[in-house]
């Protein structure tokens, strides 16, 4: 009966009774080790949380394995395991659904690794185990992060790559322990943390690979000139006017771009892996190439067309900043075209591209900033020129999207 109602994941509970000599005072162990008469079986239940049982399936669908160790019975684990989709597919002769702290004692350490990353559940399982548990995962290459509230939960908690403690029941040792505190004492809350984690660090990386290739662009912009012997066709007020706009107009609003819809089906990344991969590297190399070949050649064409200096510098940083401005709308996605994500979905990129758009009409046209940052008014082929060249841009980088995802689909 007792594993009956442990496999529908109640917490039973056995109660007896004895009857002791009359003036009795005292009960020790020795008094309740035998002669005790079973009254009943008392099961209670704490179901898990429907959020939790969707966070669970969240996180497994981002490459995040689960698991959970507990003091409970085996077939009570088993139970609630299996409601938050645990445990059901190892439920075989090689790989139990749940390993018992019993079982665990008689495991090497070479053993225990091998359990430990291909068991879900862990029941009656001590405080010292779950450090062991932590430990067998970490030799595995894992990142793992620790739930727990007790005293007895420090060390495993300490010894993890992310130890999180519960803020309502947590005990203060706990809470020490740990790198964070859970508020809410609630799972959904970690996935929650990790879906917003991972939009932090794609906004970073969006960030990083739409500054670099303006950098690499004028770099070689400077370079060309000087080892052609010509004339620069941005000067260094140009460059700086350039990277202080385009950062603090442009690149904020990256800052603040939506989570990508997938953004939890992908693998985890590894915490020894570059910010920037090989593959965006490559990006930045064209696009930076594409800076060179547009403001260069704008700039060569507008001279060759009898326009003054002025004009044509003008022209060339005007095509940098247009480059920049499409590149900003493939960078709203590394993987994806910004379609998918909806062309408004972040309206701060079209404040961003408005307020770069108006600055730029007034050094262009402005007398004042015209003798200051030595520029000059065009006319309205060299901004159709201009556009072409940023617009050419966009179609090459989302070319190389397509070749990608094509490559990644074979």
């Amino acid at each position: 009966m007792a594993d009956a109602m442990s496999r529908r994941g109640l917490r039973v509970l056995a109660f007896a009774r004895k009857q002791l000599l009359a003036g009795t005072t005292t009960v020790t162990h020795d008094d309740v080790a035998d002669g005790l008469m079973l009254v009943g079986l008392q099961g209670m239940i704490d179901p898990p949380r429907p959020e939790a049982m969707v966070a669970v399936r969240v996180c497994q669908g981002a490459g995040i394995r689960v698991k959970m160790i507990t003091g409970d019975h085996a077939l009570t684990a088993v139970a609630i395991g299996g409601q938050l989709g645990l445990g059901g597919a190892l439920a075989d002769a090689e790989a139990p659904a749940a390993l018992t702290g019993h079982t665990l004692a008689e495991y090497s350490d070479a053993q225990l690794i091998e359990a430990a990353d291909r068991t879900d559940i862990f029941a009656r399982v001590s405080p010292e185990q779950k450090l062991r548990l932590v430990e067998a995962l970490q030799a595995r290459g894992h990142v793992v992060a620790m739930t727990g509230d007790g005293v007895n939960d420090g060390p495993a908690l300490k010894q993890s790559n992310v130890g999180i403690a519960m803020g309502i029941t947590g005990t203060e040792v706990a809470k020490e322990a740990a790198d964070m505190i859970l508020t809410d004492d609630n799972f959904a809350t970690i996935e929650a943390a990790v879906e917003e984690g991972r939009g932090v660090f794609d906004n970073l990386t969006k960030i990083i690979a739409w500054t670099l290739p303006t950098n690499l662009g004028e770099g070689m912009i400077i370079l060309l000139a000087l080892i052609l012997g010509v004339a620069l066709p941005i000067l260094p007020i140009h460059i700086l006017w350039i990277n202080m706009t385009t950062t603090a107009v442009l690149g904020l609003a990256l800052a603040v771009e939506l989570r990508e819809p997938n953004i939890m089906k992908r693998p985890p990344r590894s915490p020894g892996s570059a910010i920037l991969s090989p593959e965006l590297m490559i990006r930045i190399l064209i696009v930076g190439i594409v800076i060179l070949i547009g403001a260069f050649g704008l700039y060569e064409w507008e001279l060759s067309r009898g326009a003054g200096a002025a004009a044509a510098r003008t022209v060339a940083v005007n095509a940098v900043i247009a480059i920049e401005v499409f590149y900003l709308f493939n960078c709203r996605s590394l993987t994806q075209s910004m379609f998918r994500l909806g062309l408004f979905s972040n309206r701060w990129v079209v404040v961003g591209i408005g307020a770069m758009g108006l600055l730029q009409v007034l050094f262009t046209y402005v007398p004042a900033m015209n003798h200051f940052l030595t520029s000059a008014p065009i006319d309205l082929a060299a901004w159709g020129r201009i556009l072409a060249a940023g617009l050419i841009g966009y179609l090459i980088v989302e070319f190389e999207k397509w070749l990608r995802r094509l490559r990644g689909a074979a």
